[in-house]
């Protein structure tokens, strides 16, 4: 093993410091909301809190965990996000595996359109009108006018792309349809970026929040974040007018909210982080 000289030795314990000063930044502020949301109202509008939590009471997760239509919108961003993310992987996979392939006819002027989407948009106007004449106004207009994105169909067309040929034409001569190259070659020789690209439309419809709030009419087909932000306007409402002084504040209200809609992306995400930069590489190799 190959010994380093001070000056390595010395450059990696100032990236390890670094790497930590980071972490410890990013982590800081989901610490803190944690522990005023649980710290009593005297002890955060006096500035006692700085990481710790004091006076502990969970009154303010009791009142979130049992408002009036919390469970229902959970329910509602699971069924966006569940639903949504299978159908828009289901587009995506299937748009970029047709688009990886050389025999298709008009190949390069159907990628350029998809290119073309990125570059161009006609403005939040005409996306409101056009929405609103296609009715999406309900949870399956929701889940198919947000269906696909064109930045995470070209990263799986390039993940596609890099699928060695000899092994496809192996598969051929073995005897594979389209339906089984797709299904026994290329996902399971993509799965970095997959995983990668699902994550990307899974967080997108768990914090779908503009749209549903402006396109929804029914309030019981809106998603989280939706209910979350109207169940913080209305309670800073009631409890500046409230006669009752209560044991939390406001603002702990707030972060107990922030608590509960970030809870289930950061249990989940630290099992597929690793695919993240493989996936994100994997797929942006090739054009």
């Amino acid at each position: 093993m190959k010994l380093m000289n001070k000056s390595e030795i010395g450059f990696k314990i100032f990236s390890y410091l670094i790497v930590i000063l980071f972490a410890l930044m990013a982590l800081y502020p989901v610490v803190y909301a944690f522990s005023v949301s649980i710290s009593g109202r005297i002890a955060y509008e006096s500035g006692q809190i700085v990481l710790l939590p004091k006076d502990v009471t969970f009154t303010a997760y009791d009142m979130v965990l049992h408002s009036k239509g919390f469970w229902i919108a959970y329910a509602n961003t699971l069924f966006y996000t569940v639903i949504g993310t299978a159908y828009s992987m289901a587009i995506s996979l299937a748009g970029a595996y047709a688009l990886r392939s050389r025999k298709l006819k008009f190949r390069r002027q159907f990628n350029f359109l998809l290119v073309f989407t990125m570059w161009f948009s006609a403005g939040m106007i005409p996306l409101y009108l056009n929405y609103k004449g296609m009715h999406v106004d309900n949870r399956w207009g929701m889940i198919l006018a947000f269906g696909v994105q064109a930045y995470n169909i070209i990263l799986l067309r390039n993940a596609f792309s890099n699928v060695p040929k000899e092994i496809e034409e192996a598969a051929i001569v073995d005897g594979a349809n389209e339906f089984r190259l797709f299904g026994q070659i290329y996902i399971p020789m993509a799965t970095a970026s997959i995983a990668t690209v699902t994550l990307f439309y899974a967080i997108s419809r768990w914090n779908g929040y503009y749209w549903s709030r402006i396109l929804l009419t029914d309030p019981y087909e809106q998603p989280l974040q939706v209910y979350l932000r109207q169940l913080i306007e209305n309670y800073q409402k009631l409890y500046d007018e409230s006669p009752v002084v209560l044991d939390y504040s406001a603002d702990s209200l707030a972060y107990a909210i922030i608590i509960c809609s970030i809870l289930p992306v950061l249990v989940i995400y630290p099992y597929i982080q690793k695919y993240f930069s493989k996936g994100v590489n994997m797929g942006g190799v090739k054009g």
